[in-house]
């Protein structure tokens, strides 16, 4: 069973100062030896200072450190005696003398673990910006090429379902003639799991020359696209292996998640709506049970 307190670390992780990770990365490694510790041993453990250790408490909504432990203490209780076998694919080791059974395990064990990468990676205030920003654009442009196509149409459906106006276009012609004419009002999301796909950075790069809010989806912090960003959300930092796309596509679906849910958590009676009105213009391209 997944560690409800390293969910808590990891949905706020991103919004952590560096020293707080520091100790975060440390209680998220080993988990259990927290509950033998004082707040002393585990700022020597972590190597950085008591206060930043409450700090890093406090920021995933506990008082301090007593309540913390006692948490960590309970929560190993109850699962003491259930037996975890991880299995830590990092670089998805695909062997030619694999069985084909094995696949399914691995396929499902790596792609938990690239999720809680991207929670840990995600900042909530970031987050909450770009939900608000979308919500209040005039215009936008959703830019990809390759597999990031895969993400850039669901979350252009999923915001045409809720009436706001956007666009996305894969040709690089459109996408750097879209992006020239967009204005300070309007906003331009560039997904790209490497950050090096040419025509994504350049239409972002124009979209920010004509002062649109860029928002970039990526996987690597230091990409080339991320210099043109005005909010950037990293999926991970891990380089899996060679066709790690297949991987890059889940952690992006997820993100469009997130913006969609967050939108229509943000005004929910007036997208409610607006979902409901689009759904029944397009009722009538699925059959009924009564037409069988």
């Amino acid at each position: 069973m997944r560690s409800e307190i390293k969910l808590l670390i990891e949905a706020k992780y991103g919004d952590l100062r560096i020293s707080e990770q520091k100790a975060a990365d440390y209680i998220l490694n080993d988990l259990s030896i927290v509950s033998k510790m004082s707040l002393r041993e585990l700022s020597d453990q972590c190597n950085v200072s008591q206060p930043t250790v409450l700090r890093m408490v406090k920021a995933i909504g506990f008082a301090g450190f007593k309540e913390f432990r006692n948490a960590v203490i309970a929560e190993t209780a109850r699962n003491e005696g259930t037996t975890t076998v991880h299995h830590p694919m990092y670089g998805f080791p695909l062997e030619k003398e694999d069985r084909l059974e094995d696949v399914p395990r691995k396929i499902v064990t790596t792609t938990a673990k690239v999720l809680e990468d991207n929670l840990k990676n995600i900042s909530i205030k970031t987050y909450k910006k770009i939900i608000e920003i979308l919500k209040n654009a005039r215009m936008i442009d959703i830019y990809s090429v390759e597999n990031s196509n895969v993400a850039a149409r669901d979350l252009l459906t999923k915001l045409l379902y809720l009436g706001l106006n956007c666009r996305h276009m894969d040709d690089d012609y459109h996408q750097r003639i879209c992006a020239g004419n967009l204005t300070e009002e309007d906003a331009a999301i560039g997904i790209s799991y490497s950050g090096c796909s040419r025509d994504t950075v350049e239409a972002i790069k124009a979209a920010k020359k004509s002062k649109a809010t860029t928002i970039v989806i990526t996987n690597f912090r230091d990409s080339i696209i991320s210099r043109y960003a005005d909010y950037l959300i990293c999926t991970s930092q891990e380089q899996l292996f060679y066709g790690d796309a297949i991987f890059s596509r889940t952690s992006q679906l997820v993100l469009v998640d997130m913006i969609y849910m967050g939108l229509l958590l943000s005004d929910y009676d007036r997208y409610s709506k607006r979902l409901d009105a689009s759904s029944k213009l397009i009722r009538n391209k699925a059959y009924m049970d009564e037409e069988f």
